[in-house]
């Protein structure tokens, strides 16, 4: 490969996948400013020295590759003085996780790399990807539960995400089709989690449903579903760590439910 075709190459990268680079690094985290940090280390790091994007996978897995290097480099052994909120609850419970798992999870399931891709993306072995899944769906499947609301006004898509959670052992304390429903239900019984829609019933928005129920509770996870997961990645103003691309697979919202109550630290929760 020429080296013009190869700065083409990572140049069109960097436009074309930065908003899911961006989304991989805050799930990561757990934060929208930690993961931001990382995503833009990353783009630092292959300015200064454009050797480090691997050239001999795809454009999309050289970017990941590239911040999975930098993410692996962090010294965590001695964290300090941890920070309060769902950020310090992150990196308490991230401690607890055998080593690499949440980053193949993810990987797999959110940003839809194949163990193939997610091999060279950690530079390990495909049965390596295969175990580092299965380990994490296991500590994350088993860490928490707690009580969910969902808000979602298509009947069908409802009743398929409270099944999904009511399987791995979480409470749904409701089902909101609309902005007012989602005030109503949230305040009638705190959920430790919520499950958004953007678009609701009456053209209403699921973003301030949840935004007034922030407000009203302070810190809590948030999982937003999307058929433009983009439009939520702008870097214009927050953004949730977890996002749901329609149509999903039960993993992707297995393993999303899963690692965002695993971030939670609210005392509701079974931990």
């Amino acid at each position: 490969m020429s080296n013009g075709t190869a700065q083409q190459d990572i140049t069109t990268a960097i436009g074309t996948y930065l908003p899911y680079l961006r989304r991989y690094a805050r799930a990561l985290t757990g934060t929208q400013s930690s993961g931001d940090a990382y995503a833009a280390a990353t783009l630092e790091a292959i300015l200064e020295d454009r050797s480090i994007f691997d050239t001999q996978i795809s454009p999309k897995s050289a970017l990941f590759k590239t911040l999975h290097m930098m993410w692996i480099s962090t010294d965590t052994s001695d964290p300090g003085e941890l920070p309060l909120g769902i950020e310090g609850a992150a990196q308490r419970h991230l401690a607890k996780l055998t080593a690499n798992t949440r980053e193949a999870l993810l990987l797999h399931t959110i940003e839809e790399f194949s163990h193939a891709e997610i091999a060279d993306i950690m530079s390990i072995d495909e049965s390596e990807v295969v175990h580092l899944i299965d380990v994490a769906h296991r500590e994350m499947a088993d860490s928490v539960s707690g009580r969910i609301l969902i808000i979602e006004d298509e009947a069908i898509i409802a009743m398929d995400l409270e099944s999904l959670v009511s399987d791995m052992g979480h409470k749904v304390t409701g089902i909101a089709r609309t902005h007012a429903g989602a005030i109503t239900l949230g305040q009638s019984e705190r959920p430790d989690l919520i499950l958004a829609d953007i678009q609701l019933a009456d053209n209403s928005s699921g973003i301030d449903a949840v935004n007034e129920l922030l407000g009203e509770f302070g810190d809590m996870p948030v999982i937003f579903i999307t058929a433009f997961p983009e439009r939520l990645l702008t870097g214009d103003k927050p953004e949730p760590a977890f996002l749901i691309a329609k149509p999903y697979t039960e993993d992707q919202v297995r393993s999303a439910v899963a690692q965002a109550m695993f971030f939670s630290s609210t005392e509701t929760l079974n931990v």
